[in-house]
């Protein structure tokens, strides 16, 4: 079983940064597509970003195109993503997963307990 673990969540006034990480115990980091997932409180989970194995692709929800960047590090087996300009609409618990490139929950195998993301207006 592959262990995730999100970090750097935290409270941010709406303009604000943070940048989330993605730390993932052993060695099959390198292996596999990273997705970034959020869900607001009583709605679903929904897709933020995803990066290819290799980092040659990147892909963005339309709701974050341009303002939040996904990035990866497999010799750190860690996985990242810079969110800028923050809204109130971002608020929510961050996951991330490892798996195929996509936008859809099911391909990934693997995720994280999730970090906290707040953005005050």
């Amino acid at each position: 079983q592959v262990q995730l673990a999100e970090s750097g969540g935290g409270l941010v006034q709406a303009g604000g940064s943070l940048r989330l990480a993605c730390a993932v115990a052993g060695s099959v980091f390198g292996r596999y597509a990273m997705g970034w997932f959020r869900q607001a409180p009583g709605k679903e989970r929904e897709f933020v970003a995803c990066v290819t194995w290799d980092d040659t692709i990147r892909y963005y929800a339309d709701s974050v195109k341009g303002r939040f960047t996904i990035s990866r590090d497999n010799g750190k087996n860690a996985g990242y993503l810079q969110m800028n300009s923050l809204k109130p609409e971002d608020t929510g618990l961050y996951f991330c997963a490892l798996g195929q490139p996509s936008e859809m929950k099911s391909a990934y195998g693997s995720w994280g307990q999730g970090t906290q993301v707040t953005v005050s207006s």
